[in-house]
């Protein structure tokens, strides 16, 4: 047994398909399927059921991943204080954002980061927010830029500012000349939400003061995949919603039939921050990606903590 079988075993009962698992890990499938028989067989148990339609782990299978798991975790533990010991900011660096802020965000701090920092290598992939946690604790990323409170004590969180909220409305809407836009404004509108599993629909639902979901009327199954989308629908006049700071610097912003009005209410905003794992240990890696950042961020969000009073005596 040995590190490569231990990461064919986790692909498998990732992917649930020993091609796609076989890609994942850059070999041939009849390698794959072939190494994880031999190691089934000189343990005398079966990892995995295989039929024609499927791969299904096995009870055993389950508790030998677990075990797999942690012992991936520590060999790639092992690679990182290395790495901190040669050079902390040499390597890659492993992010991922959420989809409400990464198109925003991260066009912002390529080219900064690479021109300070050129020995990190930023690898970014972008999920919803229970995807990320999940990948973070399985070390398949080193931290993760998200926009709600984590409270796991594995987990440490940085935070870096606070984005407020915008109203986006069709242009011809009641609200476009009303000063100030209240709460009692916001109950009456078309609110339209991201999908499930989108942070950024609860948070327009805890502004909008919505317990849940209306289950009624025309808007009821008005979801959409994607920010571009919910806006795409409000430009075509199905209603309104909530826009992060960050993204008022879209494309969507010309010629799209939506106007946007800022909200004066003191719970509107929500707070972004890199999480990461308390064990990681490249932490000035992380420090230069944090640093970069809010040395990069639009008048339109608020820095937190110790650099937005760093920023207000440089000024």
């Amino acid at each position: 047994m040995n590190l490569r079988d231990l990461k064919y075993i986790i692909t498998v009962a990732e992917t649930r398909h020993f091609g796609r698992a076989a890609e994942r890990c850059f070999v041939s499938q009849p390698t794959l399927s072939g190494q994880i028989k031999k190691l089934e067989d000189d343990l005398g148990v079966t990892i995995f059921e295989r039929t024609n339609r499927s791969v299904e782990i096995t009870p055993v299978g389950e508790a030998i991943l677990a075990h797999a798991r942690k012992l991936m975790e520590q060999a790639d533990a092992i690679e990182q204080i290395a790495r901190a010991h040669q050079d902390p900011l040499a390597g890659p660096l492993r992010v991922g954002a959420i989809p409400t802020l990464s198109p925003y965000l991260i066009p912002l701090i390529l080219t900064p980061l690479k021109q300070q920092f050129p020995q990190i290598r930023l690898v970014l992939s972008e999920e919803i927010t229970d995807t990320l946690l999940e990948r973070l604790r399985n070390h398949e990323i080193d931290a993760a830029l998200l926009a709600t409170p984590v409270e796991e004590h594995d987990l440490k969180v940085m935070p870096l500012f606070d984005e407020p909220f915008w109203l986006s409305l069709p242009r011809q809407h009641p609200l476009y000349n009303k000063e100030p836009i209240t709460r009692k404004d916001l109950d009456k509108l078309n609110l339209l939400l991201l999908a499930e599993g989108h942070c950024l629909a609860k948070q327009a639902m805890e502004v909008c003061h919505l317990k849940e979901r209306k289950d009624q009327g025309e808007m009821a199954d008005m979801r959409a995949a994607s920010l571009e989308t919910l806006l795409q629908l409000v430009g075509a006049g199905f209603g309104s919603t909530l826009v992060p700071a960050l993204a008022l610097r879209g494309s969507w912003t010309t010629g799209s039939g939506i106007i946007v009005r800022q909200l004066n209410l003191a719970d509107a905003s929500r707070r972004v921050s890199l999480v990461y794992r308390s064990s990681f240990p490249r932490q000035a890696a992380l420090d230069a990606l944090a640093q970069t950042i809010r040395d990069n961020l639009p008048n339109t969000v608020k820095l937190v903590g110790a650099a937005a009073s760093r920023k207000k005596n440089r000024q």
